[in-house]
């Protein structure tokens, strides 16, 4: 009935893992659990071994690294049952009915995402502050207000969908590195109507990123927004719309000039212990009109 599917990359997944089976022993269904290594460092793969220890899970090492789309797609192939459930490995089981409350709803005609939550008090290390601060004002959403823009508030870390539309859609390959596969998602599924029940069934991410790290990945997804934008003039998001919004009153350049004095404010700031966010938009705004001259 049920695929896990766990894309593994330099994280310690075996709780996680020992988690979701134990849950799915107890649900009485057929299910298996596949998680893929996606060209994990060398200490990562001896914790992970152990994964396999337990009944119908998977562990294959990848060769190299196919990044966060192929690999999603390479694990749907793979997958034997007809739903297929993604998360990312950096995630916390919460809930003793997280399994339970994903199938009572299972549809052959819909999507469900459960959502993602984050711990109600600060990481211990300052440097990872902001990932955790970010995470739980833009990413830690109630069901009830996903819905209410289902395919702009898809998040792909944890997230049920049958197989056959899966295969009908899946994951822009050409996107190798960090963001916006989910962006570029949504809108195929809006386009092909597509139903969405968002969930409030949330995994908690604890694979907190240092700042540092963080604002990397954050040029890396911005890098890619540019593209989608460039290849797709349907991709439409917050970010894209002031830029456009910027480009029509010919004012990209005044403001890129301004934010690039900022910008030292900008990051002390979001390495401060009250970063932000509006500032933080403003960081993204300046990679974004660098991205596109």
């Amino acid at each position: 009935m049920l695929s896990i599917l766990i894309p593994i990359y330099n994280f310690d997944a075996r709780q996680l893992v020992h988690d979701l089976h134990q849950q799915l022993i107890e649900a009485n269904i057929f299910f298996e659990i596949l998680c893929f290594d996606d060209g994990s460092e060398e200490k990562f793969d001896a914790l992970n071994k152990t994964i396999i220890t337990e009944s119908r899970i998977t562990l294959h090492k990848l060769p190299k690294n196919l990044g966060r789309a192929r690999i999603r797609n390479t694990l749907a192939k793979a997958a034997e049952y007809p739903y297929l459930l993604f998360m990312d490995c950096d995630l916390k089981v919460v809930s003793p009915n997280y399994i339970i409350n994903y199938v009572r709803h299972l549809q052959s005609d819909l999507l469900l995402c459960g959502g993602i939550s984050y711990a109600p008090n600060p990481p211990d290390s300052s440097a990872q502050y902001f990932r955790w601060y970010y995470g739980g004002q833009r990413e830690q959403i109630t069901a009830a207000v996903r819905q209410k823009n289902p395919y702009h508030a898809f998040l792909p870390s944890n997230f049920l969908i049958p197989k056959a539309i899966f295969e009908q859609i899946q994951f822009d390959e050409r996107l190798t590195q960090y963001g916006h596969e989910d962006t570029l998602f949504g809108l195929e599924l809006e386009k092909q109507q597509i139903k969405i029940l968002h969930l409030d069934n949330p995994l908690k991410h604890i694979g907190l990123e240092s700042i540092n790290v963080f604002l990397q990945k954050t040029q890396q997804a911005i890098q890619n927004l540019a593209f989608l934008a460039k290849e797709n003039p349907q991709v439409n998001t917050r970010l894209l719309k002031t830029y456009r919004k910027l480009q029509k009153l010919r004012l990209t350049g005044a403001v890129h000039f301004i934010l690039k004095q900022l910008n030292p404010f900008i990051l002390q700031n979001l390495k401060s212990k009250k970063p932000n966010l509006k500032l933080f938009d403003l960081y993204k705004l300046q990679l974004l009109i660098e991205s596109f001259s």
